[in-house]
């Protein structure tokens, strides 16, 4: 029985990277994401953007692996978070009603993924939410082995130095083990900001030197270790 986990908020890394856990045998995340347009905005014009996130995991033989439990991501500087300039729904509204009660214009963006519960195939279905200046939810739905619906939180704060933000995240419980079962994620596909109602949800403001954004991302583990890589994505 295969026991690993990638939350929804993975859909918030920057990367184009391939990953192992400090284990045996290892786990491989490789992904893909796309920024459009890469052409970056300045301080008085931002740029909005629309980030497409691909991603594949992979562990070879038939053991235990760790859940991911939560973890952070550090946005570089040039990225932009505009939460509070569009609606925004609580996860009080969300938890009791699901993305059907919040405001139409608070949703932004979508996705899917490929996951197993031991041997049963089950597709979680993701929505993405604003939850304002500091909080964006990923409503994250599974049908099997067991209907469960629950937020994904990601917490947004400013950083300092080289980074814009620390982004914090923590997967639910009820995601992480669904009927007694431990769920594995195959694959996943999501889809932030972008939106015609809210085009500089996400945005840019500079292009560094390098003509790259960097960014550091850590998985924490349920036994107490952490995976950390980093990466970037080209930008001009």
């Amino acid at each position: 029985m295969r026991k690993f986990l990638i939350p929804a908020v993975g859909l918030l890394v920057l990367v184009v990277v391939a990953v192992a856990v400090a284990q045996s045998p290892p786990t491989t995340v490789t992904s893909t994401t796309t920024v459009s347009p890469n052409k970056a905005g300045t301080k008085k014009k931002p740029q909005g953007v629309k980030l497409i996130y691909k991603a594949t995991y992979t562990t070879p033989g038939d053991v235990e692996h760790p859940i991911i439990t939560g973890g952070t991501v550090l946005v570089p500087k040039g990225g932009l978070y505009n939460g509070s300039k569009y609606p925004k729904c609580s996860a009080a509204t969300l938890s009791h009603g699901g993305p059907s009660k919040c405001p139409p214009h608070s949703i932004m963006g979508r996705g899917t993924g490929d996951a197993h519960a031991d041997t049963v195939i089950t597709h979680p279905s993701i929505t993405v939410i604003n939850g304002g200046g500091k909080n964006i939810w990923f409503w994250t739905v599974l049908q099997n082995p067991a209907r469960v619906q629950a937020i994904v939180p990601a917490t947004i704060v400013k950083s300092t130095g080289q980074w814009a933000y620390k982004v914090t995240f923590k997967v639910p419980t009820s995601l992480q083990i669904v009927a007694g079962i431990p769920i594995t994620l195959d694959s996943l596909n999501v889809t932030l900001g972008g939106k015609s109602y809210a085009k500089d949800w996400l945005a840019t403001t500079s292009c560094p030197a390098s003509k790259k954004w960097p960014y550091e991302s850590t998985f924490d583990l349920s036994t107490g270790g952490s995976i950390n890589y980093t990466g970037s994505v080209a930008c001009k």
